[in-house]
């Protein structure tokens, strides 16, 4: 039994610019933090007692006799990606719900690899796990999603994640003295509108002609720079929230799908009553609102959000970890037939150690 917890993500300022079709020409950088929320896979080996070979649990319970035959897109690929052919049992578990602009997607993606990968005995780097990861959403799903998310998955920590052009990622660890990582942490917020959307199609409503929203991309990518300046500064961390205000707005630019009249008014009735700025998180549309709100007005802004689940959290430093790693003792043995692989039932298995 392997299980990997792999966490979710905020991403303070640089969204859009993580896009391949963005940043392989004109670079792109974001600044965002792992989190204290997870998602756990479980899987092992299946033994070769059960009519199916593959076993995945998720929100729905499938069972296959080859990952051609998966429907969850992120699960067949993955293992397409690594031509995975063992009997096997999945099981997923996440302590936020999906299509909730927190990385879920890419933190499934990356915390399947990794959990694949020991299972095979194998310890892969942060940056392949990022890489390869990147790869299977983009490039085997063919989804319209970022680069930023698995690379917070994967790595953890508050960072400063550049995207060269041509496609090099660099991973800089944002060093803040103790204090002041406290001071941020004191003045975030965050809450669930409950509002379920998937990021690649909020993506798709501005991604193929992103070259006509240079001017606010590049305002964006400006964005990480000076709040990178600001929390290392001595500066009031109220800044930080003013410029997530002007990173909002930026953002809302992009496309008439990155926000609505519910959130639109959530967003609003925060501001009246003590927080200095937010934004939606991920691609947009709904999903977690994040605000900079001071201590003193934490209590003024839940209750004039009081219809939305307040969600506590804290940073998260290690990314992408194997927590159990009790690999199977038995080597099950397989027969072929006809070119078709089968399981030896326990009757075939007994006979054939008497014939021994």
């Amino acid at each position: 039994m392997i299980i990997s917890r792999t966490p979710f993500r905020v991403s303070f300022f640089g969204g859009g610019t993580d896009y391949p079709g963005w940043y392989q020409k004109h670079g792109g950088q974001v600044l965002s933090t792992a989190i204290d929320k997870f998602c756990y896979i479980s899987l092992r080996y299946l033994p070769p007692f059960f009519e199916h070979r593959i076993r995945l649990v998720y929100s729905k319970m499938e069972r296959c006799n080859h990952f051609e035959e998966i429907k969850h897109p992120a699960v067949r690929e993955t293992l397409r990606f690594l031509n995975f052919d063992r009997n096997l049992e999945i099981h997923h578990d996440g302590d936020l719900p999906a299509r909730s602009g927190m990385g879920s997607s890419s933190s499934f993606t990356v915390g399947l690899l990794n959990a694949l990968y020991a299972l095979r005995g194998v310890m892969p780097t942060k940056m392949q796990l990022a890489t390869e990861s990147i790869q299977i959403e983009q490039e085997l799903i063919k989804e319209t999603v970022g680069s930023q998310d698995q690379v917070a998955a994967a790595f953890g920590g508050l960072n400063h994640t550049i995207f060269h052009r041509g496609g090099d990622i660099e991973v800089r660890p944002l060093i803040l003295s103790k204090g002041r990582r406290q001071e941020l942490d004191d003045h975030l917020m965050l809450f669930y509108t409950g509002i379920m959307r998937t990021a690649s199609e909020v993506a798709q409503s501005f991604v193929p002609d992103i070259e006509t929203k240079g001017k606010h991309l590049d305002r964006m990518h400006a964005m990480v720079d000076e709040g990178i300046e600001l929390l290392q500064s001595n500066r009031c961390i109220c800044k930080f929230g003013e410029l997530l205000n002007q990173g909002w707005e930026a953002k809302r630019c992009l496309s008439s799908q990155i926000t609505n009249s519910v959130v639109d008014d959530l967003y609003t009735r925060a501001l009246d009553n003590g927080a200095i700025g937010g934004k939606i998180t991920g691609a947009g549309g709904g999903g977690f609102l994040l605000l900079c709100v001071p201590p003193s007005a934490h209590e003024r802004v839940r209750e004039a959000l009081h219809e939305l689940l307040y969600v506590p959290f804290k940073f998260e430093r290690s990314g992408s970890q194997i927590i159990f790693f009790e690999p199977s003792g038995q080597d099950y043995r397989y027969a072929e037939k006809e070119q078709t692989r089968r399981a030896i039932t326990p009757f075939q298995e007994l006979s054939a150690i008497c014939k021994e």
